[in-house]
């Protein structure tokens, strides 16, 4: 089978196949279906194509304006211009299916020890979304990182 240079094999099968193959694909390689007169082609269609439309494209952007908007909040929580507990009240739509431990360890000196040991004294587990939060988990959590003391003494507890 000769495919095309450059276009990606695993999607796209070119049609420009020897013509006996075609020949073939015409006739029901099956005995039971020749046996009972069905007639019928078994082989694919060749010019048939798997994603890359425009649904896939829309897609692809929206993934790539959701990472973008994500870094560049993880950016400014980590230089201190927005608070991490700020984000939590808000909930802005880029950050609904973010974790809530993916977004405190975005803050300084908050690695996963911290974070696991923050969410244990906060009754919240570590996968949980931030856009799957209830108002009052968010308060709570908000309250809590608003209050370096309470934020200190999380940690030491566990």
């Amino acid at each position: 089978m000769r495919l095309k240079r450059g276009v990606d094999t695993r999607f796209q099968v070119n049609d420009d196949l020897d013509p006996a193959y075609w020949g073939r694909c015409q006739q029901t390689d099956r005995p039971q279906a020749r046996a009972n007169g069905e007639e019928g082609e078994s082989c694919m269609n060749a010019t048939t194509t798997v994603g890359g439309g425009p649904q896939c494209m829309r897609a692809l952007q929206r993934a790539n304006e959701v990472r973008l908007a994500r870094a560049e909040l993880k950016r400014e929580i980590a230089e201190g211009a927005v608070s991490a507990a700020e984000v939590i009240l808000r909930c802005p739509s880029p950050i609904e299916k973010m974790t809530v431990s993916e977004l405190l360890m975005s803050q300084r000196r908050w690695g996963r020890t911290r974070c696991r040991k923050y969410l244990m004294a906060v009754p919240l587990s570590e996968t949980k979304t931030v856009g799957s939060m209830t108002e009052r988990q968010r308060r709570a959590l908000a309250a809590m990182l608003a209050d370096p003391e309470t934020t200190a003494s999380a940690v030491q507890a566990t």
